[in-house]
């Protein structure tokens, strides 16, 4: 497993946590690591990304997804902003909608397995399950 977050005091916790995974300081925005992963989680993460911001992250999906990869994400149910609150402290969530994802989704090589808009269990965010398409167009 490999953690990425752009706090240094996060990933020194993680470290500290679980030694034995790879922990890395960047921005999601612009990571490279060279290599493929079968799996691919940004789990109330992603959605702190401003929408334009969300739109490039496909291509840094795609360029990190084996063949087959599963990329599990959660977002806001309708594009846009919003700004609210967390233990005091201001905290942004950005959004596009389903149907830009959707496209998104395709144009970089991934099928959608599953959405849930809203999901009561998940509190309220939306829930993307998708999975790269292996080479030729086929599901792995």
């Amino acid at each position: 497993m490999t953690g990425v977050d752009s706090s240094e005091p996060l990933i020194e916790l993680c470290r500290q946590r679980f030694p034995e995974q790879e922990w890395v300081v960047a921005d999601m925005r612009t990571l490279d690591l060279g290599r493929h992963f079968a799996g691919i989680i940004a789990w109330h993460s992603f959605f702190h990304l401003s929408p334009e911001d969300q739109e490039t992250m496909f291509p840094v999906f795609e360029q990190h997804a084996g063949s087959g990869a599963a990329l599990m994400f959660t977002s806001g149910p309708e594009h846009g902003s919003v700004l609210s609150e967390f233990e005091g402290e201001p905290l942004y969530h950005g959004s596009l909608n389903a149907e830009e994802y959707g496209t998104l989704l395709d144009q970089t090589g991934f099928a959608v397995v599953e959405h849930v808009a809203e999901d009561p269990t998940c509190g309220e965010a939306t829930i993307w399950l998708a999975q790269k398409r292996a080479e030729g167009g086929a599901l792995g």
